[in-house]
């Protein structure tokens, strides 16, 4: 049942009007105070999602040394 209830909650989510929703591990660039945020579910909203690779993807998690 829960994986029921979870499959419609993506397909829910990934028909947001205008947002987009990117599943996966991605990081953003270390920032000068050595922080970084790092997320599995991003909401990108469409106007910036050609843009939203460039700053947020997985090779910057590999660069700030995230393992996990």
């Amino acid at each position: 049942m829960k994986i029921i209830t979870f499959t419609i909650l993506l397909l829910f989510l990934t028909n947001c009007s205008t947002h987009s929703v990117k599943l996966g591990k991605r990081c953003t660039k270390l920032a000068a105070d050595n922080t970084y945020e790092k997320s599995l579910i991003w909401f990108i909203d469409k106007a910036s999602l050609n843009d939203f690779d460039n700053k947020i993807n997985r090779e910057n998690c590999e660069k700030n040394g995230d393992n996990s």
